[in-house]
């Protein structure tokens, strides 16, 4: 991939490990661009790319319910995240599923990928759609879809 993304990475308490692993399977490709990161996810990154040599800029923001899915979000809307992959624990409550949601609607919302789970990342992270100058993703359109002839009382 030749363009510089910056990229979000973020994980809950049970998927932390599944993030730093899929971090470390593609290493290569992630050490080209910006990492930002909810706290002790980046924190556990950092640390595991460190050991192994491999330089990459990470930026930590604050752990997930102190805030960082909050400020993760805000740099969606700002467009300066292009990618965000984030490995959601399905399976545990989290007291902080306002931020959470927020984090998702605005990637929805501003047509930013997000990836949930590892296989889609690795579909994301390898596209070849980030480097097609010919390819501009189009901008969401909220309009309520009018069918033509349709009969009246159908909806």
């Amino acid at each position: 991939m030749n363009k510089k993304l910056t990229i979000a990475l973020v994980a809950h308490d049970q998927r932390k490990a599944d993030m730093v692993e899929w971090a470390l399977f593609n290493a290569e490709t992630l050490s080209y661009h910006r990492l930002v990161c909810t706290g002790t996810t980046g924190g556990l990154i950092r640390q595991a790319f460190e050991t192994r040599g491999i330089n990459t800029e990470i930026i930590c923001m604050n752990s997930g319910p102190l805030g960082g899915d909050a400020e993760i979000a805000a740099m969606v809307v700002r467009h300066e995240i292009q990618l965000a992959i984030f490995l959601i624990d399905d399976l545990s409550p989290q007291p902080h599923e306002a931020d959470i949601q927020m984090l998702l609607r605005q990637c929805r919302i501003h047509n930013v990928p997000i990836a949930c789970n590892r296989y889609s990342a690795d579909l994301m992270i390898t596209s070849t759609l980030w480097d097609r100058n010919d390819y501009e993703p189009m901008v969401p359109r909220y309009v309520k879809f009018k069918r033509h002839n349709q009969p009246s009382g159908e909806s």
